[in-house]
């Protein structure tokens, strides 16, 4: 009998900087070229070709993204680089001559061509390469699910527009179909991102779109409801607080979504938002907070501040500690305002020192920390249920509450428990400090 030996596949390593958007577009990018016969390779030595995945957002994003390509090019020499600073070609390109290719963000099949330019695929029939699920970069407890691309928002500090589009949002039946495919395969918490998740389904007007027999629309209420039918945690990214938000309150309180909204902000005081153009009221939104509140109360909000923004002033900056008190704010991160290239607050007069913009960041973290440390306290003498993340195998385990996104926000510590990775356990909270809890199972 003649044995069969298969050809090895050539290897792709795969870099990837950025937000869990740009993490998404890694996961589809590598399912695709598993698909087409590819192994993955943990390190630089083992690929045939080593993919970068970029992040632009903000200039401190571009260095990183090209110290990354640095990087590959150092290690491997055989790069391709992709994402949001793919759409600056010619700067990559100056750095770095030796760049095989540069694509710009969710350019799937353009990567996936210069993939095979660069190491030609071997076919084989006798292998099944990909979980119908497709490839995952999280844990196999928790998959991020992107329900659109672009934004239609023309905020003076961001590019995402420019570099990714207006807003395109995916048909409601194929979201729903993806989640359901991923909890068959294991996952627990879906995490729902985009640019703009409460604006999902404008562009397509709410259109329906049919899956096995059922027709799912094309809007942030159905889709939440859908999501929620399916048996795993829904959790919220990216919801900007239109009024229809509200009509997420009664399905966070029958258990359908998480109590969760992660809502940027940016800022509170009237005359910063107005030179940012952000479409929010401040004054209202605290009412509507009160309001989310009373149906639900165990909601944790967290957001993202940006201070030193250009025209700034201290009563600005403290109106925003003010603010932030009233609100509640449960977890929030804040960024010194960097000028980004292409951005229109470049042209706006009213430059913040930097020294004054460090000074800000300090006394807004001092204020989150203290605030949060309030809200955690209140979680004392509880029991509630934490999703497990990683254990050591001696009886502690770091988990995460219905109130904490993996790698932005707090933990739970556990000790006396045997629980693996992607159980949901009863936990009894022991203690609290500014970002964590500790328990012990119930």
């Amino acid at each position: 009998m003649t044995v069969k030996t298969l050809p090895q596949p050539p290897k792709v390593g795969m870099v990837s900087l950025g937000c869990p958007k740009a993490l998404v577009d890694s996961e589809r990018i590598l399912t695709k070229l598993r698909s087409d016969g590819y192994a993955m390779s943990p390190d630089y030595a083992g690929a045939d070709v080593v993919l970068v995945n970029t992040c632009g957002f903000l200039d401190s994003a571009k260095a990183e993204s090209l110290a990354a390509i640095g990087e590959a090019i150092a290690e491997n020499g055989r790069v391709i680089v992709t994402g949001c600073m793919g759409n600056e070609a010619d700067v990559i390109r100056a750095r770095f001559p030796d760049v095989l290719a540069v694509t710009g963000s969710h350019q799937y099949e353009a990567v996936v061509e210069a993939v095979h330019a660069a190491a030609p695929p071997v076919p084989s029939p006798f292998v099944d390469l990909v979980p119908e699920a497709g490839l995952k970069l999280t844990p196999r407890h928790y998959s991020y699910l992107k329900i659109s691309e672009g934004c239609n928002h023309r905020c003076k500090f961001c590019i995402i527009p420019s570099l990714r589009g207006d807003l395109v949002s995916r048909p409601a039946a194929a979201v729903v179909r993806e989640a359901a495919k991923l909890v068959e395969a294991g996952t627990k918490e879906l995490l729902v991102i985009s640019q703009d998740t409460s604006a999902y389904g404008v562009d397509i007007r709410h259109a329906a779109s049919k899956w096995e027999g059922r027709e799912y629309r094309a809007h942030i209420t159905d889709l939440a409801r859908d999501l929620g039918k399916l048996g795993a945690w829904v959790r919220m990214h990216y919801i900007y607080p239109y009024p229809h938000v509200d009509q997420l309150m009664p399905l966070m309180a029958e258990g359908l979504v998480l109590p969760y909204l992660d809502i940027p902000f940016q800022h509170a005081s009237p005359a910063v938002l107005r030179r940012m153009a952000r479409p929010a009221n401040e004054a209202k939104v605290l009412e509507r907070i009160r309001s989310w509140r009373s149906i639900v109360p165990d909601l944790a909000i967290r957001s993202t501040f940006i201070v030193g923004f250009p025209g700034e002033t201290e009563d600005d900056f403290r109106y925003l500690l003010d603010w932030l008190e009233e609100a509640g704010i449960d977890r929030a991160g804040c960024f010194k305002y960097e000028a980004v290239e292409g951005a229109a607050a470049n042209a706006l007069d009213g430059a913040v020192p930097e020294e004054v913009k460090e000074e800000r960041w300090h006394r807004f973290m001092a204020a989150q920390a203290r605030i949060s440390a309030a809200r955690l306290q209140c979680r004392i003498g509880r029991e509630i249920d934490v999703i497990i993340d990683e254990a050591d195998g001696e009886g502690g385990a770091t988990g995460r509450s219905q109130w904490d996104a993996p790698e932005i926000d707090g933990q739970v510590l556990l000790r006396d428990t045997s629980a693996a990775p992607g159980d949901i356990v009863r936990v009894r909270i022991e203690d609290a400090d500014e970002t964590d809890l500790f328990g012990v199972p119930a």
